[in-house]
């Protein structure tokens, strides 16, 4: 969706509660549940679709796409292959989370055949960006970045002026990059580092805004949103488990 003037963040999401985009997921299996619950409660409707007979029709029919490799095998690899193609014959925008990039060479070399097929942004940590950018090996640990966000600016530069794509880096401080323009959110809090899938949903919510916005906009939409919800949440979490829970409500509260 492209329009003249950027709307605001409580413009945006106002209209992304009317719209209610739909969200076509190929994600990991240790984040499905959680995804799609973060999607609900910030107002899309999220599909949660990887077999190969149908990830074609949901992906036409999706106002955005997440291609998420944390689960990989080779049907899920076929699937999102398939997706990406009918998304991009559709005009759908679709976001890729390379999941672990860095961390194997199966890893890799598949997060870099997708970046091939231009996807409208990539969302990682900084091992994962720079890992994408081949400018760095050892700069992940799993999933985990050794690197701070900011060591990936550079790499994340010359990944979106090669891909095409905006480029977005999490972190303790995040930022959105294009060729000509970074933006840079802060917030946050560190627990989030101890709930399994909190990446994996900001990348989920700046699909669901991409569905309502031009991208740029929708990524650092999707990153104030969840940044300010962490802080909130944390404010009375008594430890991971209670954060998660009032993330998901901090999420679902009017962002106007």
């Amino acid at each position: 969706m492209s329009t003249e003037t950027p709307l605001s963040l409580p413009i945006a999401f106002a209209l992304l509660r009317e719209k209610r985009p739909l969200v076509h997921n190929i994600t990991n299996f240790v984040v499905m549940n959680w995804t799609a619950n973060v999607l609900l409660a910030l107002g899309a409707s999220p599909v949660m679709a990887h077999a190969p007979e149908e990830v074609e029709d949901f992906a036409a029919m999706a106002q955005a796409l997440v291609i998420n490799i944390g689960t990989l095998d080779a049907a899920f690899i076929g699937a999102m292959e398939m997706a990406v193609k009918r998304a991009r014959k559709k005009s759908v925008p679709w976001i890729l989370d390379p999941v672990g990039a860095g961390a194997t060479r199966y890893r890799t070399e598949t997060a870099r055949n997708l970046v091939v097929r231009k996807p409208t942004i990539i969302r990682g940590n900084a091992g994962e960006i720079m890992a994408l950018a081949g400018k760095v090996k050892g700069a992940s640990k799993g999933v985990d970045s050794l690197a701070a966000s900011d060591a990936a600016l550079d790499a994340a530069k010359r990944l979106s002026e090669k891909s095409g794509a905006i480029v977005v880096v999490t972190g303790a401080t995040d930022y959105v990059v294009s060729p000509d323009r970074i933006e840079t959110v802060e917030g946050g809090h560190a627990m989030s580092q101890q709930v399994t899938g909190t990446g994996c949903a900001v990348t989920a919510v700046i699909a669901a805004f991409m569905g309502v916005e031009p991208a740029f906009d929708a990524a650092v939409h999707g990153l104030t949103i969840m940044k300010r919800a962490a802080a909130k949440a944390a404010t009375d979490a008594s430890g991971p488990g209670t954060f998660a829970t009032r993330l998901l409500d901090a999420i679902a509260v009017d962002h106007g």
